[in-house]
Formats: C-alpha cells, structure tokens, sequence
C-alpha cells in the first residue's frame, strides 16, 4: 500500500504537534508495510502513485480544495481542527485584533488566510477558495472525504457540530514514542521546577503563564521556538519575565528527557488543545499535568489533570500549585503506555485505510 501525507507547507519550518503526528504515524506505518511519502501542500504530486491520499489540518482548506478536485482515489482527512477565535476576538492586538472582535470563526480564518496569501507565506491550491470561503470549503472536503481520523471523540463531534456533515470516522488518538518517554523511577522530582513545552504563540499563552509565575517559588522552563510570525510576542513574554523564568529555546526529543525526568509539573494553559503531545510526554514521565480546560484534551487526561482557566493568572498560579502538592497517578501512566503511543495510532490508521480500500 501506498500513501501520500499532504501537509502544510510549514509543517518543518514552523514544526508543531502536527509535525510529531505526520512523522511518528508515517513511521510506523512503515513498519505495517505501508509506504508513506510526505508531501507539501505546495508540492507538485503525481497522485497516480498512490492508492490513498491521507490530508492533515482541514482548517487550511485552502491547501486542500486544489488537490481533491484532481483525486481519482479516495482520500481521508485528519482533521486537527483547533478554534483560535476565542484568543483572536479576544486577545490579538493590532488592526486585525479589532476586526476579528465582529466576525465568525470561519470568517477569521478565511481572512488569515488571504493575508498570508497575499504576504507570500501561503500559496493557494486553488482559486475557488477564494469564491466559497471557509466554511463552505471545509463543508465540500468533508463531503467527497472518504473517512474522518480524528484525535478524539470530542473533536469529531465539535467538527459534526460546527459543519452540520456526519462521515464515517475513525477514532485515532495522539501518542508518545513509548521507547523514549517511559519513567525510570530513579531521578528524584523538584516540586518547584515546571516546564512549558511548546511552540510560543498566542495560542499557547505563555504570558499569562509568566504573570502567575512571575516571582514566585517556582522555576518555569520555556521549552520551545517562536512561531514565525510571533516575534512580537516572543519579544514581549521575554520583556515581562522575573529571573525565575528562563527560556530555552528548541529541544530534540532526546534532549526533554532529562527534563521530564526532573520536573513535577507541565503546563499548556493554552486558549485550545487537541491533545497536548508535550502534556502526554510529560505524564509518561511522572510530571504532575496542568492543562487547560478548552478544546479537547480532558477527554485524554480526565481527572488525571488540574484544569486552568487561560485567561487568569491566579486561576494558572492555582493549578500549578495544587499540581506541586499532588501525587502523580502511576494508572494514568500505564494507560498512556498501552492506548497512547504512536505504535497503536498507526495501527488504527491502517485499520481505517484497509477498510476504505476494501470497499
């Protein structure tokens, strides 16, 4: 079997939880005897070499429309629809701040994307994006899809909701490299040492996190690079930040083990989460789990978590205390072990892919 991965076309240079996801999966797909190729959005692509067309990220409907209408063969799509609107109507400064205070999500994103367009950073599959917009985009992909593989049950009924289509779907949950994030039991944990693993954006609100930290106990680790078009904010959280703040910059894999290995918390007090890949490792790992409270990740973490609300530092300076004096659950550990690895999220994709191909 033959697979062709059509991803963002910043999917390496602005790398991401998608960008885990993509590699991982392909992975060990491979090991099922699946040939995967990873391809860009902006690729030219003979898809006559593929019997499937695997599309990840149906909020850039704009990447897609332009390949489906040349696909002989069936396609799935992994969704990863995340909602930026609350952060975007809420929190974004500037001229487009204020727009996007007076539009629909849809119509949000459909904006973002124009002025990427016309920036240069995005190219337009097609045209007739433009004509339909967001949401009717989104409608038609999940029209002609053959199968939905969402990361969760929430956010296949998130997506039904907001776009009134039913699919057949197949659940496949996010994953950690099991070889690789597992607890040695050995490395004693500083209950004040908490690390934030992630790309630093908005979307991610580290400064709100900095604020309820700031001059604290606590030793906050920033792990992770700007997104590319965040400079201002990098800028901005590195400006408002107390000496027990520090930032690390990008990490391998390999190099957050020692990390986890020594941490009691992690925290994404982000606006929307799927899943958390970087919350997930962590839990694998022993560290105690802050989480927002948006989007889907309580259908992973349950009452294995402390829950935050992203728009309160003292709500973030709450969680992140009752997580220091908090005994880690060793159950939740062993279910991240055996449901959540990458191993069996390609297991559930192949399954999805032999039954499409079948039919």
């Amino acid at each position: 079997m033959r697979v062709a991965f059509i991803t963002r076309s910043s999917l390496f240079s602005s790398a991401g939880g998608d960008t885990l996801q993509v590699l991982n999966t392909a992975n060990y797909l491979g090991k099922l005897n699946v040939t995967v190729e990873i391809k860009m959005t902006h690729e030219k692509i003979n898809y006559n070499e593929y019997d499937l067309i695997h599309f990840f990220s149906i909020i850039r409907p704009a990447d897609i429309l332009g390949h489906v209408k040349k696909l002989s063969q069936p396609f799935v799509i992994t969704p990863l629809l995340i909602d930026y609107s609350e952060f975007d109507k809420q929190y974004r400064k500037g001229i487009s701040g204020k727009i996007f205070r007076f539009v629909s999500a849809d119509r949000i994103e459909y904006l973002k994307t124009i002025a990427r367009w016309l920036r240069g950073r995005e190219h337009l599959t097609s045209f007739a994006f433009l004509a339909r917009g967001q949401r009717h985009s989104i409608q038609k992909i999940l029209r002609e899809a053959a199968m939905v593989l969402p990361n969760s049950q929430t956010e296949y009924e998130f997506l039904t909701d907001r776009y009134g289509i039913k699919k057949h779907y197949v659940e496949v949950p996010n994953g950690v490299e099991s070889k690789l994030f597992t607890n040695s039991w050995k490395c004693e944990k500083d209950t004040q040492m908490v690390l934030c693993v992630a790309r630093i954006e908005g979307l991610k609100n580290q400064i709100n996190l900095i604020r309820a930290l700031n001059n604290t106990e606590y030793q906050l680790y920033i792990i992770g690079k700007p997104a590319v078009n965040q400079k201002t904010y990098y800028n901005e959280c590195q400006r408002i930040a107390a000496k027990n703040i520090h930032f690390i910059g990008h990490l391998t894999q390999e190099e957050l083990v020692p990390y986890y290995e020594k941490a009691k918390i992690h925290i994404l007090p982000s606006w929307f989460e799927t899943c958390g890949l970087a919350s997930l490792e962590a839990a694998a790992m022993d560290c105690a789990i802050v989480i927002t409270h948006k989007g889907y990740a309580a259908e992973y973490f349950q009452d294995y978590a402390f829950y935050c609300d992203p728009s309160s530092p003292a709500s973030i300076k709450q969680a992140v205390d009752a997580a220091s004096a908090s005994v880690t659950s060793k159950i939740f550990q062993q279910k991240i072990s055996s449901e959540y690895t990458w191993q069996n999220a390609a297991i559930k994709t192949h399954e999805a892919y032999k039954k499409i191909l079948s039919s």
